[in-house]
């Protein structure tokens, strides 16, 4: 066999490079374009078996819950008014001793000060008085007594001296209540040092006098005395909402001073009338305070539970917002999605409530339809 020479080299190269690109083209023909992540078909999404979509999204069925919506109002701490009580003197005089001091705790009975007082000397004189008379009025009745039965006393003097023990009797019993009422003792020297005692345990919250202060007026407290034991936490319900709350209704108090502390009670009172210049309703709830811990005047937030029928709660984390409405993406069949228009009523901790647009059992993406969303 016989070989016949190249007649011009210079075209080798050219050759080659032509060879190559043809090669180039022939094995990207033959690769298959990438699958797409997803597919739109007429308004549903399908997410194709191979589409990197399906590791990141995560289905989830919503469920049918009976959960009460908690709602929260500014409130306020104070003394139940049942449970204080005014320190009126019972005559007036000149404070000699004050035993006690604004924010001190007393118990029932606990002297709180000594007034010297000329109206006591005069309440104890005039049960002197009275007494004296008594005794006066009983010798003679006795004695009437006895001459009668001598016959020598006619029935009118009798019936008089009777008459004078009754009205004697009388008065000293007036004199002795009254005695008693103003703080005396019964039977005791006559003195001027009246002593005023707590009529209730609890704590000084008002002070009014002090030592070597005269009171002039009876009728003007002296000291407010309230027992913290029980406390209300007062809440400001705008009149837009007060059909929402009732006697009875439990409600959660948290306050900045206990952050991390929740303090449970009952609605005790909500009042008839509301507030003229803000229109507002006072709703008291009585809290347990055995520790003191709750002072009046703290700022509180009141969350009260208001019933609600059984809804759908959806993850916060599933609703998109499409326009000027909220969507979800719900799952029609395996990978196959339909956008969703809801209605939501209040926002929870838990999720959202819906109250149109879905049904217990749907299956929606909550995490990744932002994705989809495009």
């Amino acid at each position: 066999m016989s070989f016949r020479p190249v007649q011009n080299p210079s075209c080798l190269p050219v050759a080659i490079v032509l060879a190559l690109l043809l090669a180039a083209c022939s094995h990207q023909t033959s690769e298959a374009p990438p699958a797409p992540a997803v597919i739109a078909d007429h308004g549903l999404l399908r997410i194709p078996e191979k589409s990197p979509l399906r590791s990141q999204l995560v289905v989830q069925q919503v469920e049918l819950r009976d959960v009460p919506h908690a709602v929260v109002f500014p409130a306020t701490v104070e003394a139940d008014p049942a449970r204080m009580a005014n320190v009126l003197p019972a005559l007036t005089g000149k404070v000699v001793e004050l035993k006690v001091g604004l924010g001190d705790h007393v118990t029932r009975g606990q002297l709180l000060a000594v007034i010297d007082s000329g109206d006591l000397a005069q309440a104890y004189a005039d049960a002197d008085k009275a007494r004296d008379a008594l005794d006066f009025a009983k010798k003679s009745l006795d004695r009437a007594h006895g001459v009668q039965q001598a016959g020598g006393a006619a029935v009118k003097d009798l019936e008089a001296a009777q008459s004078g023990y009754n009205q004697a009797l009388a008065e000293f019993s007036r004199a002795q209540t009254r005695l008693a009422a103003v703080g005396g003792t019964a039977g005791a020297h006559a003195a001027r040092a009246m002593n005023v005692t707590a009529p209730v345990s609890g704590y000084v919250t008002a002070l009014a006098v002090s030592s070597d202060e005269f009171v002039n007026d009876a009728t003007a407290a002296m000291m407010t005395i309230a027992n913290l034991d029980t406390v209300w936490i007062t809440a400001n319900v705008p009149e837009s909402e007060v059909g929402l709350v009732a006697k009875g209704q439990p409600v959660d108090a948290t306050l900045s001073a206990y952050p991390d502390q929740v303090f449970h009670g009952r609605v005790s009172f909500v009042s008839p009338l509301l507030q003229p210049d803000t229109r507002r309703d006072m709703v008291r709830v009585a809290v347990a305070n055995a520790e003191g811990r709750l002072k009046p005047n703290m700022f509180a937030n009141a969350s009260f539970d208001i019933p609600q029928p059984a809804q759908v709660f959806v993850p916060e984390s599933a609703l998109l917002m499409n326009n000027d409405s909220i969507t979800v993406f719900v799952e029609v069949s395996s990978w196959t999605f339909e956008r969703r228009t809801v209605e939501l009523s209040y926002d929870e901790t838990a999720g959202a409530r819906v109250v149109k647009g879905l049904k217990a059992g749907d299956r929606v993406i909550v995490k990744g339809g932002v994705l989809l969303n495009d």
